[in-house]
């Protein structure tokens, strides 16, 4: 089934583009939450919109799609965004030579995101926790009987 459903659409068209979420190259994620490089090679946060730029400027033929990852379970809007690379010509040769397949792509994108101007400046939200403001305050215990 898959074989026919590949073999119907080109790799210049964005069905067979990969699909690249934030998740994949967040250090904070698990490997079973969905992160796909190791954690020293991760970048904190990264957001659609910072991994959008990276490819743009690397001169990457994409996508953007307002969806969710699917493993994630906080469906919070900051964190929406699926970015589709074309990976292969229509030949089945790579669309550019410096990113072969989806590690080097995944590689790139990690190692020049904390090269942006937002994250040299500090970024909007990058290291930041708004829902830590407030939790050093202990509860109270439970009574003894």
């Amino acid at each position: 089934m898959s074989c026919e459903y590949y073999q119907r659409f080109n790799h210049s068209q964005k069905e067979r583009y990969i699909c690249v979420y934030p998740a994949y190259v967040n250090a904070k994620k698990t490997r079973a939450s969905g992160r796909k490089l190791p954690k020293n090679q991760c970048v904190d946060n990264p957001s659609a919109q910072e991994i959008r730029d990276v490819c743009v400027s690397a001169g990457m033929m994409l996508a953007v799609d307002a969806k969710f990852y699917p493993r994630e379970l906080d469906k919070d809007p900051q964190r929406k965004g699926r970015i589709r690379i074309q990976l292969r010509n229509d030949d089945g040769t790579p669309y550019m030579p410096l990113f072969p397949n989806r590690q080097t792509i995944l590689q790139h994108i990690a190692e020049t995101i904390p090269k942006l101007k937002t994250r040299q400046q500090g970024g909007k939200g990058a290291s930041a926790d708004p829902g830590a403001i407030g939790k050093d305050k202990k509860g109270k215990g439970k009574k003894k009987r």
